[in-house]
């Protein structure tokens, strides 16, 4: 007698909260995770920057060099440096270990808003309310930029790269890519201003949130609309969107303090994650397990699938 294969195994989403961690920063402005999900960074409106085991729930470092608060941060593939920038229009490269500024890069005529590093980490690109993304050269000691990106007509809230491509994110309402390889530029017109943008782990599509309540899932090559998912709010903040480990589900964050999840192919709602009765500032997703993070107010959620058991146990 033969047994029928087995099924896929049900993705599980995180909805247990492990842990609160209180980060004593003010206002939680961004949440990111490093490259392999071990630790995160927390970006504070106190100006400081700081460095955390999510699990565990520890402090490990705090950075401090900002003039205004800070809205986005990123570390290097290799751990050894982080990149932040915020209201002081102001683009920071840290030593990791060392806590100290690296090199400050000005030029910026607005707070900027987003920070990534490219793969090698030899360069920050950064994006600005005053409508360009500028790239710096973070072993040169020129104090311009090396390149200067300003086709938006609007401020860019959300900038991502991979290998060879800038993805770019404007108030303008339009998603542009620019393929460094070929030179070229590609635009997709949303209509609403832009919140947040990212690639699917894959590299084959991009997700777009925008101010009208609405993610959009585009094929990226093409621009073709493959998915639209709603039932969260958004229409006031730059609210953060992504996908899941395995691009299974479409994340986002909510004004009425839920986290929402939609199943990537058929759209619907998956879930609907209550963290408080805020606004949810900020999320992250790991680069590898369901595990969640989410800023709302002072502090920073961490969330992991019900089957999961905290080393130690769960507190």
């Amino acid at each position: 007698m033969a047994f029928p294969e087995p099924k896929p195994r049900v993705p599980e989403l995180p909805q247990k909260r492990l842990k609160t961690l209180d980060c004593g920063q003010g206002a939680v402005r961004a949440v990111r995770f490093n490259v392999d999900g071990n630790y995160c960074l927390t970006c504070g409106s106190d100006k400081t920057l700081k460095l955390w085991n999510p699990l565990r729930g520890t402090l490990l470092r705090t950075y401090s060099g900002h003039g205004y608060e800070v809205l986005d941060a990123a570390g290097s593939f290799d751990n050894s440096s982080l990149c932040s920038g915020g209201g002081d229009k102001a683009v920071v490269l840290w030593d990791v270990a060392s806590g100290q500024v690296i090199r400050k890069f000005r030029g910026h005529a607005g707070k900027v808003n987003t920070v990534q590093f490219n793969e090698e980490a030899t360069v920050i690109l950064s994006g600005s309310i005053d409508s360009s993304i500028r790239c710096w050269d973070c072993r040169s000691r020129k104090p311009e930029p090396v390149q200067k990106l300003d086709e938006a007509k609007d401020g860019i809230s959300s900038v991502k790269v991979s290998d060879h491509e800038v993805l770019a994110g404007s108030v303008d309402g339009r998603v542009r890519r620019y393929d460094l390889r070929m030179g070229q530029l590609f635009s997709d017109y949303v209509g609403s201003p832009i919140t947040c943008i990212c690639f699917s782990r894959d590299g084959q599509c991009t997700l777009v949130s925008s101010l009208d309540s609405t993610l959009r899932l585009l094929d990226k090559d093409t621009g073709e609309l493959l998915g639209e998912y709603t039932g969260h709010k958004n229409q006031k903040y730059k609210l953060d969107c992504c996908l899941s480990e395995r691009d299974t589900h479409v994340l986002s964050c909510s004004e009425d303090g839920k986290v929402f999840f939609w199943d990537l192919v058929e759209g619907a709602l998956a879930l609907a994650l209550p963290v408080g009765s805020g606004v949810v500032q900020s999320l992250a997703f790991h680069p590898t397990e369901p595990c969640l993070l989410t800023a709302m107010g002072g502090s920073v959620q961490c969330w992991r699938e019900e089957a999961y058991e905290a080393e130690g146990g769960t507190s």
